[in-house]
């Protein structure tokens, strides 16, 4: 109630002193129609849908000004629009860091008698990242409308996610691994390459060696770890985006076990190193195993996930018969160059 008698005194000293007019900003994207679209979460972990822009794309349109109260003036500081692009720590939450910020201004301070629309353009902006909402961080790109008042300004945001596309990586060899415990276990796992794209197939083979355990079940999981801050700072946490189960039951020597993951169901970002200086995100595979008493066995590989466009669409199914042919035929090629050197 004390709240309302005070924001009633202030709207009534408003009037009298000529501020009472007030009015809404909107901004508009040029093609907002036709521009490819994307969900993103949000912080509380929703999940809202953006335009989808590209490094270099060039960001248009208009912001209109609506006055609340026809007839009636509106005094005002100057109007701007600004392009941002910012990183904010959730444990620094006073100090939000901007790596782009670019400002447009669309009117010098003056008067609006009625509701008015500005034309605006940030030419081939640099977008150097990608979007990300994580545990720790946020990176966020937005455009910020100002009119400037006496009292309070009045600003309207404009979100945008940004994706970084990247070339398909030429050295692109498969991953080899062991894990052994002496006289008890030996595996050797091998997948076909170790840089995947979004919607990728992870294709591989689990081989055992020696199996003198009674392991009851074997999983892959796919994890996700954010670092964030540096120095004695530096804040690490480790969320699990897949669990795949290779095996139930218990192996035989000399027995091999085929892997085929799909990426694409699943909630994935570029792999992102030392951005801007406050952050990385890393993937990697692990391998558990575990026995029948419940001890628990597993090893890890760092893998490099890419985003790539969307230049040739094949099924799944079609993704993964080609690599795992791919796969088998470098096998093939790898074993029959070591016969010929033997």
């Amino acid at each position: 109630y004390a709240q309302d008698l005070i924001d009633l005194s202030l709207d009534t000293a408003m009037s009298f002193f000529g501020f009472g007019q007030s009015a809404e900003l909107d901004i508009v994207i040029s093609d907002a129609e036709t521009r490819r679209t994307a969900e993103h979460k949000t912080e509380d972990g929703k999940k809202d849908k953006y335009l989808v822009f590209y490094d270099g794309e060039t960001v248009s349109g208009k912001v209109t000004v609506t006055l609340k109260t026809p007839g009636k003036r509106l005094e005002h500081y100057g109007i701007k629009l600004e392009f941002v692009g910012q990183i904010e720590l959730y444990y620094d939450r006073g100090n939000r860091h901007e790596f782009v910020s670019l400002v447009k201004d669309l009117a010098h301070a003056g008067e609006l008698s009625c509701s008015q629309t500005f034309d605006f353009e940030f030419a081939h902006v640099e977008k150097p990242y990608e979007s990300y909402t994580g545990q720790n961080v946020k990176l966020r790109y937005f455009l910020r409308a100002t009119l400037g008042r006496r009292l309070n300004d009045i600003t309207k945001e404009n979100e945008i996610v940004v994706h970084t596309l990247c070339t398909y990586p030429e050295l692109n060899s498969s991953l080899k691994m062991e894990v052994g415990i002496e006289d008890c276990l030996h595996i050797e796992f091998e997948y076909n390459k170790s840089k995947y794209h979004l919607k990728d197939v992870i294709v591989g083979k689990i081989y055992f060696l020696l199996v003198r355990i009674k392991i009851k079940h074997m999983e892959i999981d796919i994890i996700k770890r954010e670092t964030t801050g540096s120095g004695p700072s530096v804040y690490h946490e480790n969320d699990t985006i897949a669990k795949y189960e290779i095996m139930d039951g218990a192996p035989v020597r000399g027995e091999s076990i085929p892997i085929r993951l799909f990426l694409a169901g699943y909630e994935l970002a570029p792999t992102m190193k030392d951005i801007n200086k406050k952050f990385s995100v890393r993937y990697y595979l692990n391998l558990v195993l575990i026995d029948e008493e419940e001890r628990r066995y597993f090893k890890q590989q760092e893998i490099t996930l890419w985003r790539k466009g969307d230049i040739v669409k094949r099924s799944m199914s079609q993704q993964a018969t080609i690599a795992a042919q791919r796969f088998e035929g470098s096998r093939a090629a790898n074993s029959s160059a070591k016969e010929d050197s033997s």
